[in-house]
């Protein structure tokens, strides 16, 4: 994942988030708090990890599908855009 490199420091913060928000579905659950509030907290929990798996594949696409030594031509650039976009739709 040579690609996440620049950005490292900002996955990692991501994923403290999303550990910090499946504690809190813990305590929650061992607090026997109300079902919509764990509900609540786990679509958050979800929601955050739909981002970064976003994120994430885009830098896939980008950097593994597209080879970025090479110049892609318009057509493969529009269809790598196409693809990124319905990711990011499918994980909302």
């Amino acid at each position: 994942m040579a690609h996440t490199i620049g950005s490292k420091k900002k996955l990692i913060n991501r994923i403290r988030r999303i550990r910090g928000q499946v504690d809190a579905i813990e305590k929650a659950v061992a607090a026997e708090r109300e079902c919509s509030e764990v509900l609540h907290t786990i679509v958050a929990c979800r929601g955050a990890m739909n981002g970064l798996m976003a994120e994430l594949l885009e830098g896939h696409v980008r950097f593994h599908v597209l080879d970025p030594a090479r110049k892609s031509s318009a057509e493969q650039l529009e269809g790598a855009q196409d693809l990124i976009d319905v990711i990011k739709t499918y994980l909302k």
